[in-house]
């Protein structure tokens, strides 16, 4: 966990007593506790800004290119209150994410509406990232995960996916490519776009 806050959510996640959401066995604690974050991480937010309407609820509503760091710092601690945190401690996490997603709206260059909230459209990030955590993990990460251990982190994923409001999230590998390759009709390459990429590399 990065940030001025840092040491302190670190005591409270690991150091709170109670039921947390996924087992220490679990594959989710595999992949999320390895270095291979970071690249998977980088690969998701590329793969994530080919979406019209996500780059665009991106760029009129965070503040990526000034605070960067900062961004870093609120998704690191949500992905390890969600994983190895206590169960009332994730589902505040997610309830803050959910309330921040009900009020970014707006419409893109192009006059097409989004709505963070809306199903589809976290559907998209949420199968971005667990793609690409995944692929990093199994190139990068100390002990990659089997067949087994890879569907088992899909299907962790999808418990987090469900409490922000996804629908049917996929709960295996090719369940999630499947995902995945829906969306292509909607991917294109924007001037946002292309300027996070720049940005990101």
């Amino acid at each position: 966990m990065a940030g001025p806050d840092g040491p302190e959510s670190r005591r409270r996640v690991h150091g709170t007593p109670g039921p947390r959401w996924f087992a220490p066995d679990r594959p989710i604690r595999v992949v999320h506790g390895d270095a291979s974050m970071f690249p998977g991480g980088l690969a998701a937010l590329l793969l994530q800004s080919l979406h019209p309407l996500a780059m665009t609820a991106v760029a009129d509503h965070s503040d990526y290119r000034n605070d960067p760091w900062g961004r870093l710092a609120r998704t690191s601690t949500f992905l390890a209150y969600t994983t190895y945190g206590a169960a009332d401690d994730a589902q505040r996490a997610v309830d803050r994410v959910r309330a921040v997603h009900e009020n970014i709206r707006g419409h893109t260059p192009d006059g097409e509406p989004y709505h963070a909230a809306d199903p589809h459209l976290l559907a998209w990030v949420h199968s971005a990232e667990a793609y690409c955590f995944l692929t990093a993990h199994q190139r990068y990460g100390r002990h990659p995960l089997n067949a087994a251990g890879r569907d088992a982190y899909v299907a962790d994923m999808a418990r987090v996916a469900t409490a922000l409001g996804i629908e049917n999230p996929p709960t295996t590998v090719t369940g999630l490519r499947d995902t995945l390759h829906t969306y292509r009709p909607e991917l294109r390459l924007t001037p946002q776009t292309r300027e996070a990429v720049h940005y990101i590399l």
